[in-house]
């Protein structure tokens, strides 16, 4: 590992997000995880207690609605938390098994926040069928130095 100067930065690289969250917002998931800790993203930007309170911190990047959809009002909310919810799978913070509940929570913020039935049920096959690769873990990334 490279000694770290006074002048340089650690950085890694990271997908590309369309959204920043500007206030900080809480969820009851209801995802309760028997013995477990809190589950949390690297800077605690996302924590998930055991009885199923997700926190989401300002500042929290997301690329919100993906697939051939439209970034609508009502998919926002489901969006932000369902990629917290990936990205939590994809930290090794929660279990791969946890997606077909994120995915179920999806559907259910989008119907609440006022999507048509017949969308809400294309959004959340959508992501059931296609939706494995975004949550898989992948192995830690590199840590860069620069300069």
């Amino acid at each position: 590992m490279n000694e770290r100067a006074d002048n340089q930065i650690r950085y890694k690289r990271i997908r590309k997000y369309k959204y920043q969250l500007m206030a900080d917002y809480e969820v009851d998931t209801g995802l309760k995880r028997a013995g477990a800790e809190t589950a949390r993203v690297p800077g605690d930007y996302v924590t998930l207690t055991v009885d199923g309170l997700m926190r989401i911190k300002q500042g929290y990047a997301w690329d919100g609605p993906s697939g051939p959809t439209f970034d609508t009002k009502n998919f926002m909310r489901g969006s932000l938390v369902h990629d917290a919810f990936y990205q939590l799978i994809r930290e090794r913070q929660l279990s791969e098994s946890d997606r077909a509940f994120s995915d179920r929570l999806l559907r259910d913020h989008c119907r609440e926040d006022g999507m048509s039935a017949i969308r809400a049920f294309y959004v959340w096959k959508a992501v059931a069928w296609f939706g494995k690769s975004s949550a898989k873990p992948e192995p830690p990334a590199p840590i860069e130095f620069a300069p």
